[in-house]
Protein backbone atom coordinates (compact mmCIF):
# COMPACT_ATOMS: atom_id res chain seq x y z
CA UNK A 1 0.00 0.00 0.00
CA UNK A 2 1.14 3.55 -0.65
CA UNK A 3 1.85 6.10 2.06
CA UNK A 4 -1.49 7.81 1.54
CA UNK A 5 -3.42 4.60 2.24
CA UNK A 6 -5.12 6.08 5.32
CA UNK A 7 -6.44 9.00 3.27
CA UNK A 8 -8.18 7.06 0.52
CA UNK A 9 -10.38 4.04 0.02
CA UNK A 10 -8.92 0.56 0.02
CA UNK A 11 -8.42 -0.50 -3.59
CA UNK A 12 -9.81 -4.01 -4.01
CA UNK A 13 -9.32 -6.32 -6.94
CA UNK A 14 -12.03 -8.98 -7.23
CA UNK A 15 -11.13 -12.37 -8.66
CA UNK A 16 -14.18 -14.00 -10.17
CA UNK A 17 -17.28 -12.83 -12.01
CA UNK A 18 -19.48 -15.72 -10.93
CA UNK A 19 -22.80 -15.70 -9.06
CA UNK A 20 -21.51 -14.73 -5.59
CA UNK A 21 -19.57 -11.75 -6.91
CA UNK A 22 -22.43 -10.62 -9.14
CA UNK A 23 -25.06 -10.98 -6.43
CA UNK A 24 -23.02 -9.78 -3.43
CA UNK A 25 -19.45 -8.55 -3.68
CA UNK A 26 -19.45 -6.07 -6.56
CA UNK A 27 -22.40 -4.21 -5.10
CA UNK A 28 -21.02 -4.42 -1.55
CA UNK A 29 -17.68 -2.89 -2.49
CA UNK A 30 -19.26 -0.14 -4.57
CA UNK A 31 -21.57 0.81 -1.68
CA UNK A 32 -18.88 0.68 1.02
CA UNK A 33 -17.68 3.86 2.73
CA UNK A 34 -13.99 2.94 2.72
CA UNK A 35 -13.28 0.62 -0.23
CA UNK A 36 -13.16 0.94 -4.01
CA UNK A 37 -13.88 -1.65 -6.68
CA UNK A 38 -10.57 -0.95 -8.37
CA UNK A 39 -10.18 -4.07 -10.52
CA UNK A 40 -12.05 -7.16 -11.71
CA UNK A 41 -10.37 -10.33 -12.97
CA UNK A 42 -11.76 -13.39 -14.73
CA UNK A 43 -10.53 -15.79 -17.41
CA UNK A 44 -13.94 -15.61 -19.10
CA UNK A 45 -13.27 -12.50 -21.17
CA UNK A 46 -16.85 -12.12 -22.40
CA UNK A 47 -18.16 -12.20 -18.83
CA UNK A 48 -15.44 -9.82 -17.72
CA UNK A 49 -16.47 -7.32 -20.38
CA UNK A 50 -20.10 -7.46 -19.25
CA UNK A 51 -19.14 -6.87 -15.62
CA UNK A 52 -16.93 -3.98 -16.70
CA UNK A 53 -19.89 -2.30 -18.39
CA UNK A 54 -22.07 -2.66 -15.29
CA UNK A 55 -19.62 -1.95 -12.47
CA UNK A 56 -16.98 0.27 -14.13
CA UNK A 57 -13.80 -0.71 -12.28
CA UNK A 58 -10.62 1.23 -13.02
CA UNK A 59 -8.96 -1.92 -14.41
CA UNK A 60 -9.92 -5.33 -15.74
CA UNK A 61 -7.66 -8.37 -16.00
CA UNK A 62 -7.99 -11.77 -17.64
CA UNK A 63 -4.92 -13.07 -15.77
CA UNK A 64 -4.74 -13.12 -11.97
CA UNK A 65 -0.95 -12.74 -12.06
CA UNK A 66 -1.35 -9.45 -13.92
CA UNK A 67 -3.80 -8.13 -11.32
CA UNK A 68 -1.44 -9.17 -8.53
CA UNK A 69 1.38 -7.30 -10.27
CA UNK A 70 -0.64 -4.07 -10.19
CA UNK A 71 0.86 -1.99 -7.39
CA UNK A 72 -2.35 0.01 -7.04
CA UNK A 73 -4.25 -3.08 -5.88
CA UNK A 74 -4.17 -3.12 -2.06
CA UNK A 75 -6.23 -6.25 -1.49
CA UNK A 76 -7.93 -9.03 -3.41
CA UNK A 77 -11.30 -10.66 -2.86
CA UNK A 78 -11.29 -14.29 -3.97
CA UNK A 79 -14.76 -15.27 -5.10
CA UNK A 80 -14.15 -18.38 -7.20
CA UNK A 81 -14.77 -22.12 -6.69
CA UNK A 82 -13.81 -23.55 -3.28
CA UNK A 83 -11.12 -25.79 -4.78
CA UNK A 84 -9.17 -22.72 -5.96
CA UNK A 85 -9.36 -20.70 -2.72
CA UNK A 86 -6.12 -21.74 -1.03
CA UNK A 87 -3.68 -21.81 -3.99
CA UNK A 88 -4.91 -18.42 -5.24
CA UNK A 89 -4.80 -16.92 -1.75
CA UNK A 90 -1.19 -18.10 -1.41
CA UNK A 91 -0.39 -16.40 -4.74
CA UNK A 92 -1.94 -13.19 -3.43
CA UNK A 93 0.00 -13.34 -0.16
CA UNK A 94 3.26 -13.89 -2.02
CA UNK A 95 2.42 -10.81 -4.07
CA UNK A 96 1.98 -8.80 -0.86
CA UNK A 97 -1.79 -8.39 -1.09
CA UNK A 98 -4.32 -8.52 1.73
CA UNK A 99 -6.97 -11.18 1.14
CA UNK A 100 -10.71 -11.53 1.71
CA UNK A 101 -11.54 -15.09 0.79
CA UNK A 102 -15.05 -16.47 0.30
CA UNK A 103 -16.12 -19.20 2.68
CA UNK A 104 -15.18 -21.96 3.14
CA UNK A 105 -11.49 -21.22 3.58
CA UNK A 106 -10.58 -24.34 1.60
CA UNK A 107 -11.52 -27.98 1.11
CA UNK A 108 -9.07 -29.81 3.43
CA UNK A 109 -7.52 -29.12 6.81
CA UNK A 110 -4.01 -29.61 5.47
CA UNK A 111 -4.26 -27.09 2.65
CA UNK A 112 -5.78 -24.53 5.03
CA UNK A 113 -2.88 -25.03 7.43
CA UNK A 114 -0.52 -24.54 4.48
CA UNK A 115 -2.21 -21.20 3.83
CA UNK A 116 -1.66 -20.24 7.47
CA UNK A 117 2.03 -21.09 7.05
CA UNK A 118 2.21 -18.82 3.99
CA UNK A 119 0.55 -16.00 5.92
CA UNK A 120 2.77 -16.37 9.01
CA UNK A 121 5.47 -13.74 9.36
CA UNK A 122 3.72 -11.28 7.07
CA UNK A 123 1.77 -8.22 8.16
CA UNK A 124 -1.00 -9.03 5.73
CA UNK A 125 -4.66 -9.35 6.69
CA UNK A 126 -6.59 -12.45 5.69
CA UNK A 127 -10.31 -12.53 6.41
CA UNK A 128 -12.73 -15.35 5.62
CA UNK A 129 -16.07 -14.28 4.16
CA UNK A 130 -18.41 -15.34 6.95
CA UNK A 131 -20.74 -12.40 6.48
CA UNK A 132 -23.09 -13.43 9.33
CA UNK A 133 -20.53 -12.06 11.79
CA UNK A 134 -21.43 -8.61 10.49
CA UNK A 135 -25.15 -8.96 11.11
CA UNK A 136 -26.05 -6.28 13.73
CA UNK A 137 -28.28 -8.65 15.65
CA UNK A 138 -25.64 -11.38 15.80
CA UNK A 139 -23.01 -8.93 17.02
CA UNK A 140 -25.42 -7.56 19.66
CA UNK A 141 -26.10 -11.11 20.83
CA UNK A 142 -22.39 -11.90 20.97
CA UNK A 143 -21.73 -8.84 23.14
CA UNK A 144 -24.63 -9.78 25.45
CA UNK A 145 -23.27 -13.32 25.76
CA UNK A 146 -19.77 -12.04 26.51
CA UNK A 147 -20.80 -9.48 29.11
CA UNK A 148 -24.09 -10.48 30.73
CA UNK A 149 -25.21 -14.05 30.23
CA UNK A 150 -22.63 -15.65 32.53
CA UNK A 151 -21.75 -19.31 32.19
CA UNK A 152 -23.12 -20.96 29.06
CA UNK A 153 -25.17 -24.13 29.31
CA UNK A 154 -26.41 -24.85 25.80
CA UNK A 155 -26.42 -23.50 22.25
CA UNK A 156 -28.80 -24.56 19.50
CA UNK A 157 -28.22 -23.32 15.95
CA UNK A 158 -29.92 -24.17 12.69
CA UNK A 159 -29.64 -23.53 8.98
CA UNK A 160 -32.62 -24.91 7.08
CA UNK A 161 -32.55 -24.19 3.39
CA UNK A 162 -35.85 -24.28 1.58
CA UNK A 163 -37.26 -25.78 -1.57
CA UNK A 164 -38.73 -22.34 -2.34
CA UNK A 165 -35.57 -20.37 -1.54
CA UNK A 166 -34.42 -20.13 -5.14
CA UNK A 167 -37.71 -18.57 -6.17
CA UNK A 168 -37.10 -15.88 -3.54
CA UNK A 169 -33.43 -15.34 -4.43
CA UNK A 170 -34.25 -15.10 -8.13
CA UNK A 171 -36.62 -12.25 -7.27
CA UNK A 172 -34.07 -10.48 -5.05
CA UNK A 173 -30.79 -10.92 -6.91
CA UNK A 174 -29.74 -9.45 -10.24
CA UNK A 175 -30.01 -11.72 -13.25
CA UNK A 176 -26.78 -13.74 -13.16
CA UNK A 177 -24.69 -13.52 -16.31
CA UNK A 178 -22.93 -16.71 -17.43
CA UNK A 179 -20.26 -17.72 -19.92
CA UNK A 180 -18.99 -20.86 -21.65
CA UNK A 181 -15.45 -19.67 -20.87
CA UNK A 182 -15.77 -20.02 -17.08
CA UNK A 183 -12.99 -22.06 -15.46
CA UNK A 184 -14.41 -24.88 -13.36
CA UNK A 185 -12.69 -27.39 -11.07
CA UNK A 186 -12.01 -30.88 -12.45
CA UNK A 187 -14.98 -33.20 -12.28
CA UNK A 188 -18.26 -31.96 -10.87
CA UNK A 189 -18.01 -30.79 -7.22
CA UNK A 190 -21.80 -30.54 -7.01
CA UNK A 191 -22.20 -34.25 -7.75
CA UNK A 192 -21.25 -35.15 -4.17
CA UNK A 193 -24.22 -33.49 -2.52
CA UNK A 194 -23.13 -34.22 1.05
CA UNK A 195 -19.82 -32.49 0.52
CA UNK A 196 -21.28 -29.66 -1.55
CA UNK A 197 -23.99 -28.82 0.99
CA UNK A 198 -21.66 -29.03 3.97
CA UNK A 199 -19.05 -26.75 2.41
CA UNK A 200 -21.60 -24.30 1.02
CA UNK A 201 -24.20 -24.17 3.80
CA UNK A 202 -22.67 -26.03 6.71
CA UNK A 203 -19.75 -23.60 6.75
CA UNK A 204 -22.18 -20.80 7.69
CA UNK A 205 -23.77 -22.85 10.46
CA UNK A 206 -20.48 -24.05 11.93
CA UNK A 207 -19.06 -20.54 12.02
CA UNK A 208 -22.18 -19.22 13.72
CA UNK A 209 -21.89 -21.98 16.35
CA UNK A 210 -18.27 -20.99 17.02
CA UNK A 211 -18.93 -17.24 16.89
CA UNK A 212 -21.73 -17.52 19.45
CA UNK A 213 -20.56 -20.38 21.66
CA UNK A 214 -16.77 -20.48 21.42
CA UNK A 215 -14.31 -23.23 20.55
CA UNK A 216 -15.69 -26.68 19.73
CA UNK A 217 -13.77 -29.73 20.98
CA UNK A 218 -15.76 -32.70 19.64
CA UNK A 219 -18.82 -33.60 17.58
CA UNK A 220 -21.19 -36.51 17.14
CA UNK A 221 -23.26 -36.38 13.95
CA UNK A 222 -26.15 -38.23 12.30
CA UNK A 223 -27.19 -37.79 8.68
CA UNK A 224 -30.54 -38.79 7.21
CA UNK A 225 -31.12 -38.72 3.45
CA UNK A 226 -34.71 -38.96 2.19
CA UNK A 227 -36.63 -37.82 -0.90
CA UNK A 228 -33.64 -35.83 -2.14
CA UNK A 229 -33.22 -33.99 1.16
CA UNK A 230 -30.33 -34.12 3.63
CA UNK A 231 -30.55 -33.57 7.39
CA UNK A 232 -27.56 -33.43 9.73
CA UNK A 233 -28.16 -33.40 13.50
CA UNK A 234 -24.89 -32.67 15.28
CA UNK A 235 -24.11 -32.65 19.01
CA UNK A 236 -21.25 -30.36 20.02
CA UNK A 237 -18.93 -30.44 23.00
CA UNK A 238 -17.72 -26.91 23.66
CA UNK A 239 -14.40 -26.16 25.35
CA UNK A 240 -16.26 -24.05 27.94
CA UNK A 241 -18.36 -27.02 29.04
CA UNK A 242 -21.51 -26.09 27.18
CA UNK A 243 -23.36 -28.53 24.95
CA UNK A 244 -24.49 -27.65 21.45
CA UNK A 245 -26.89 -28.89 18.81
CA UNK A 246 -26.79 -28.11 15.10
CA UNK A 247 -29.55 -28.70 12.57
CA UNK A 248 -28.45 -28.48 8.94
CA UNK A 249 -31.29 -29.43 6.62
CA UNK A 250 -31.18 -29.09 2.85
CA UNK A 251 -33.95 -28.56 1.96
CA UNK A 252 -37.06 -28.26 4.12
CA UNK A 253 -40.49 -28.25 2.55
CA UNK A 254 -41.26 -24.84 3.96
CA UNK A 255 -39.73 -21.44 4.51
CA UNK A 256 -36.00 -20.74 4.84
CA UNK A 257 -34.90 -20.57 8.47
CA UNK A 258 -31.60 -19.67 10.12
CA UNK A 259 -30.80 -18.72 13.71
CA UNK A 260 -29.77 -19.82 17.17
CA UNK A 261 -30.83 -20.12 20.82
CA UNK A 262 -28.45 -19.67 23.75
CA UNK A 263 -29.18 -20.67 27.35
CA UNK A 264 -26.95 -19.23 30.06
CA UNK A 265 -26.62 -18.69 33.78
CA UNK A 266 -28.02 -15.15 33.78
CA UNK A 267 -30.09 -15.01 30.63
CA UNK A 268 -30.89 -16.37 27.22
CA UNK A 269 -30.81 -15.34 23.56
CA UNK A 270 -32.96 -16.13 20.57
CA UNK A 271 -32.02 -14.98 17.07
CA UNK A 272 -33.56 -15.54 13.65
CA UNK A 273 -32.01 -14.26 10.47
CA UNK A 274 -34.05 -13.62 7.34
CA UNK A 275 -32.79 -14.79 3.99
CA UNK A 276 -29.50 -12.93 3.48
CA UNK A 277 -30.52 -11.33 0.22
CA UNK A 278 -33.17 -9.19 1.93
CA UNK A 279 -30.26 -7.33 3.61
CA UNK A 280 -32.21 -7.09 6.84
CA UNK A 281 -30.78 -7.54 10.31
CA UNK A 282 -31.66 -10.64 12.29
CA UNK A 283 -34.44 -10.44 14.87
CA UNK A 284 -32.80 -10.92 18.28
CA UNK A 285 -34.20 -11.13 21.79
CA UNK A 286 -31.76 -11.07 24.71
CA UNK A 287 -33.31 -11.82 28.10
CA UNK A 288 -31.49 -10.49 31.17
CA UNK A 289 -32.48 -12.43 34.29
CA UNK A 290 -30.86 -9.74 36.47
CA UNK A 291 -32.97 -6.92 35.03
CA UNK A 292 -36.01 -8.99 34.11
CA UNK A 293 -36.18 -7.43 30.65
CA UNK A 294 -35.85 -8.51 27.04
CA UNK A 295 -33.62 -6.37 24.85
CA UNK A 296 -34.56 -6.39 21.21
CA UNK A 297 -32.20 -4.25 19.11
CA UNK A 298 -33.28 -2.66 15.86
CA UNK A 299 -30.56 -3.39 13.35
CA UNK A 300 -31.24 -0.75 10.76
CA UNK A 301 -28.38 -1.80 8.49
CA UNK A 302 -28.39 -5.46 7.54
CA UNK A 303 -26.22 -5.42 4.41
CA UNK A 304 -23.77 -7.92 5.85
CA UNK A 305 -21.73 -8.22 2.66
CA UNK A 306 -21.07 -4.48 2.59
CA UNK A 307 -20.41 -4.39 6.31
CA UNK A 308 -17.82 -7.16 6.02
CA UNK A 309 -16.02 -5.22 3.28
CA UNK A 310 -15.96 -2.15 5.50
CA UNK A 311 -14.71 -4.18 8.45
CA UNK A 312 -11.97 -5.70 6.31
CA UNK A 313 -10.89 -2.26 5.09
CA UNK A 314 -10.92 -0.84 8.62
CA UNK A 315 -8.53 -3.53 9.83
CA UNK A 316 -6.10 -2.73 7.02
CA UNK A 317 -6.36 1.05 6.94
CA UNK A 318 -6.94 1.87 10.61
CA UNK A 319 -5.50 -1.13 12.49
CA UNK A 320 -9.00 -1.78 13.83
CA UNK A 321 -9.74 -5.06 15.64
CA UNK A 322 -10.63 -7.99 13.41
CA UNK A 323 -14.38 -8.60 13.78
CA UNK A 324 -14.52 -11.01 10.87
CA UNK A 325 -13.29 -14.59 10.72
CA UNK A 326 -9.51 -14.89 10.60
CA UNK A 327 -7.29 -17.72 9.33
CA UNK A 328 -7.61 -19.67 12.59
CA UNK A 329 -11.39 -19.37 12.48
CA UNK A 330 -11.34 -20.68 8.92
CA UNK A 331 -9.21 -23.67 9.88
CA UNK A 332 -11.35 -24.42 12.94
CA UNK A 333 -14.44 -24.34 10.73
CA UNK A 334 -12.79 -26.74 8.31
CA UNK A 335 -11.85 -29.06 11.18
CA UNK A 336 -15.42 -29.01 12.48
CA UNK A 337 -16.91 -29.88 9.10
CA UNK A 338 -14.35 -32.66 8.58
CA UNK A 339 -15.12 -34.02 12.06
CA UNK A 340 -18.85 -34.03 11.25
CA UNK A 341 -18.13 -36.00 8.08
CA UNK A 342 -15.99 -38.55 9.99
CA UNK A 343 -18.66 -38.91 12.67
CA UNK A 344 -21.34 -39.59 10.06
CA UNK A 345 -19.09 -42.28 8.57
CA UNK A 346 -18.23 -43.99 11.88
CA UNK A 347 -21.20 -43.23 14.11
CA UNK A 348 -18.75 -42.19 16.82
CA UNK A 349 -17.87 -38.96 18.60
CA UNK A 350 -14.91 -37.31 16.86
CA UNK A 351 -12.48 -34.90 18.48
CA UNK A 352 -11.49 -32.01 16.26
CA UNK A 353 -7.85 -32.32 17.33
CA UNK A 354 -7.73 -35.85 15.86
CA UNK A 355 -9.32 -35.24 12.49
CA UNK A 356 -7.52 -34.92 9.13
CA UNK A 357 -8.53 -34.48 5.52
CA UNK A 358 -11.69 -32.77 4.33
CA UNK A 359 -15.45 -33.16 4.19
Amino acid sequence: MTNDSHDRRLRIGVLGCGPICQSAHFDAIRKSRNAELYAICDVAVDLLERMNVVHRPAKTYADFADMLADKEVDAVLIGVADQYHVPLAIDAIRAGKHVLIEKPLGTTIEECEGLRDALAGTKLVLQVGHNRRFDPGYTFAREFIDTEIGELMAIKAWYCDSTVRYTMTDNLQPIIETSDQIRRPPGNPKADRRRYYMLGHGSHLVDTARFIGGEIEAVRATLVEKFGAYCWFVTLDYANGAVGHLDLTIAVRGDFSEGFNVYGEAGSVRAEMPLTWYHKSSVVECYSAKQGVIRKPLGEDGHTYRRQIEGFADVIRNDSPMHGANIDDGIAGMRTMAAIARSVETGEKVRLADVTGGV
